[in-house]
């Protein structure tokens, strides 16, 4: 990866959150996963200069390394952008003067590849709707890597913006359905399913991988139901995913180090909040260091994200432990990242004391507190990792 893409990150880009208008997350069609990050990303990459721009650019690689897939793969970034533009985005609101406004358009315009870079654009009524700073939530496409289900990732985009109301309000389930791309299925029309099949499981990933937490409600016209809310309250468990990570951060030698970079406030503060000022600063050195890569924000995103590039990482191999780490990174860095931020999950859910879990998410793989968790993860991961390392692995 050490040929990340030539073009600087935009300082929207950097942002990490992307201002998703209620419009815009109301969508027909079935996204998968794979297209709802995709559309988010575009949609930040794009924000700061929707109403100045009729088009948008970004490096292909980059795009498909901030999604979490191989940045060779074009056919399935061709497949994604298709389905964006065949998507449907509809809104039903009062404007300004308390006036009804109805609107429908495709989530994307057109979009083209062309020489690694990928050009994209919106309709101008769906650009000036993602625009408008009046109603908005925060998404966080740091956050939103860890959703391994489209289901997930679609409920918690349209819970989020009411965790200040605490509860959703009622949703005919006609609507739910459109909201999770499963209306016109006879199987969802029947509750039981779309309770089994839809709901439970994606109210149980939202509550597990986000900082929120939801509880459905329903309402029934005599037998059957009719509706469904979600009351909605903040989960204090990943709180650490919260964009709003206070001013401290801000007078540290490490976010200045950031900021000279390139990266932006808010996504400089997110990163010291979710893996330490010592992790940060041992990424800076190596991507700093590196001679062949332009971008180096971006760079460094994949560095934090990837669990590679850190300094000591590459310990003397006289050392037991540090070859342990060694061999583990190796590992690694040879998975894709959807693998490794499935591996990640895997090991995180293991974790069931409090302070064992915030340091793996403070610290990754090179969590102190976890690390005779960690080898002998990865040692059931690759038998045989350590047979010919000296010193016993530890107990879990």
């Amino acid at each position: 990866m050490d040929d990340i893409p030539r073009e600087h990150l935009s300082g929207a880009l950097r942002r990490g959150a992307v201002k998703k208008h209620v419009a815009a997350i109301h969508v027909s069609g079935k996204l998968t996963l794979l297209q709802r990050k995709l559309s988010n990303v575009l949609l930040l990459n794009a924000y700061d200069t929707l109403m100045s721009r009729q088009s948008h650019q970004i490096d292909a690689r980059t795009l498909c390394l901030m999604i979490g897939y191989n940045s060779n793969d074009m056919d399935t970034l061709k497949q994604s952008l298709r389905g964006l533009v065949e998507t449907v985005a509809e809104w039903d609101m009062l404007d300004d003067k308390g006036r009804q406004e109805w609107g429908v358009s495709s989530l994307l315009s057109y979009a083209k590849l062309k020489g690694g870079v990928c050009e994209y654009a919106y309709s101008p009524a769906l650009a000036e709707k993602l625009h408008d700073p009046k109603v908005f939530a925060l998404i966080n496409l740091n956050m939103q890597r860890r959703f391994t289900s489209g289901h997930a990732l679609a409920l918690y985009e349209n819970c989020y913006r009411f965790v200040r109301t605490g509860s959703t309000g009622w949703w005919p389930l006609d609507l739910f359905r459109r909201l999770m791309g499963v209306e016109g299925s006879a199987y969802y029309e029947v509750f039981k399913q779309l309770n089994a099949k839809i709901i439970k499981p994606a109210v149980t990933e939202v509550n597990k991988t986000s900082n929120i937490i939801l509880a459905p409600e329903t309402k029934k016209q005599g037998r059957a139901v009719t509706h469904i809310r979600f009351l909605i309250k903040e989960n204090p468990q990943l709180a650490i995913l919260d964009m709003d990570d206070g001013e401290g951060a801000r007078h540290g030698p490490v976010y200045a180090r950031l900021r000279a970079l390139g990266v932006s406030d808010r996504l400089a503060r997110q990163w010291l909040s979710a893996h330490g000022d010592a992790v940060v600063a041992a990424k800076l050195d190596y991507v700093e260091a590196r001679q062949n890569v332009v971008s180096k924000v971006g760079y460094l995103s994949a560095a934090l994200d990837g669990d590679f590039g850190a300094p000591e990482a590459e310990p003397a191999p006289a050392n037991p432990q540090a070859e342990r780490l060694r061999r583990i990174l190796e590992v690694i860095r040879a998975r894709t990242p959807t693998q490794r931020d499935a591996d990640r999950r895997l090991f995180a859910s293991q974790l069931t004391d409090r302070a064992a879990r915030a340091d793996f998410e403070r610290h990754g793989w090179m969590s102190p507190l976890n690390a005779a968790r960690i080898a002998a993860f990865w040692e059931d991961m690759s038998p045989g990792l350590f047979a010919d390392a000296a010193g016993p692995v530890g107990a879990r």
